[in-house]
């Protein structure tokens, strides 16, 4: 199956205490989403359940991403979450504080028909 990708979406999502890679990923995937709005449909014969749906996240540990979860800030199309470098940590200024950054790319594409 061949695809061809038609909407690229990028978001940023913080974890401002407790440096947690996944609530910063899934706060990237919704900033990104609610950055869209998708109105091809209706003059297209394609629907929302034909996304094919690939979401990469860039944080510093991409092992520390709960991909399942970040799957889920996805409401249609079959999702596939890629965590990869990227992003930033900033430590606190005194103890073991953990400020995380994390960047979203979402992308969107269809079966070549």
């Amino acid at each position: 199956m061949a695809l061809q990708r038609w909407i690229t979406e990028m978001g940023m999502g913080v974890d401002v205490h407790g440096g947690d890679y996944t609530k910063a990923a899934k706060r990237a995937v919704s900033d990104a989403l609610r950055h869209s709005s998708l109105n091809f449909f209706a003059v297209t014969d394609k629907t929302h359940h034909d996304m094919h749906i690939e979401v990469r996240i860039g944080v510093a540990e991409p092992d520390s991403v709960d991909c399942d979860a970040v799957a889920a800030e996805v409401p249609y199309g079959t999702v596939t979450v890629i965590p990869t470098v990227g992003g930033l940590d900033v430590p606190a200024p005194a103890g073991p504080d953990l400020l995380v950054i994390a960047n979203a790319a979402i992308l969107v594409s269809f079966e070549d028909r």
